[in-house]
């Protein structure tokens, strides 16, 4: 093999031109102003989806040696409109726990919506930070402070099946054994395999729950679309909790929010509840009751 691209590592929308040649120091000024005339079209998701799709590709060709620089350096993503409908709905929710994933997949999104926690605090338990008769674990928070994280039965119940025989060691595991060099507190003793990541973890679950964000879309063109993102359960467990009438102090104790005005975005009530409001107030339910 030659050091140079071979002709299966020609970029076919470029004319046959060698991926070596997205290098070209005028491709960043071309792709600047691609991405300005696509913002003009299109709205700001769809714009900042296809870029991050764009800068995983590069990452990809960069780790191949393909290439060295990144052309979309420069170009920034597009502000949104303010996201209305971050809190899944509950039959959104419902249908979640109904996919076909793997045990580890079932514990973490159990726990990351029963116990409303950052994705990244849960991923960093250990099996000896857990309390499993008092369904609560031991993370470490935002600015290194030991907090508490509380879970319902739904995780409970899955805990033990995950976590085996293991005694320590980290909670979520890869599917593969560590690579050399994994420091030795992100690996099981156990089984050698690594502590998952928060950046597999959204991946798998974005790949999953694809489907479910895109209910009109066929299978066939689902690939390339968004899922949901981790963050996702964590808002919806705290705007469910809002919904159902939780306190204030209650809610900022299971978010470990500081101030009440963090809570504004958790706090606003979902399509869900804003049915039911309607429904109940409706003049001639009331009448056939």
């Amino acid at each position: 093999m030659g050091d140079g691209p071979t002709g299966d590592d020609r970029v076919g929308a470029g004319g046959g031109h060698d991926v070596a040649a997205i290098d070209d120091p005028v491709l960043p000024e071309l792709l600047a102003e691609l991405a300005a005339a696509r913002a003009d079209e299109m709205d700001a998701d769809t714009v900042n989806r296809e870029l991050s799709i764009t800068r995983k590709a590069i990452g990809w060709w960069q780790r191949q040696g393909w290439i060295e620089g990144d052309p979309t350096i420069g170009i920034e993503r597009r502000p949104a409109p303010p996201d209305r409908t971050k809190a899944l709905a509950e039959n959104q929710i419902a249908a979640l726990w109904r996919l076909e994933v793997a045990l580890r997949e079932k514990t973490l999104w159990k726990m990351l919506y029963e116990s409303a926690a950052r994705a990244d605090e849960v991923l960093c338990l250990n099996v000896e930070d857990l309390y499993p008769q008092d369904k609560r674990g031991k993370i470490t928070a935002k600015g290194g402070a030991t907090e508490w994280i509380h879970w319902q039965s739904g995780t409970a119940q899955l805990l033990p099946r995950l976590i085996a025989r293991r005694a320590r060691g980290p909670l979520f595991l890869t599917d593969r054994r560590a690579l050399a060099g994994t420091a030795t507190l992100d690996v099981c003793e156990v089984t050698g395999r690594a502590r998952l990541s928060y950046r597999r973890a959204e991946e798998i679950f974005e790949e999953n729950t694809r489907p479910l964000a895109n209910p009109l879309v066929s299978p066939n063109d689902i690939e390339g679309l968004d899922g949901w993102t981790l963050h996702r359960l964590r808002h919806s467990a705290l705007t469910h909790d809002a919904e159902d009438g939780t306190s204030t102090p209650m809610l900022l104790a299971r978010s470990r929010h500081a101030s009440v005005r963090s809570l504004e975005r958790y706090a606003r009530p979902g399509i869900d509840a804003v049915a039911r409001h309607v429904a109940e107030r409706d003049p001639a339910a009331r009448r056939r009751t």
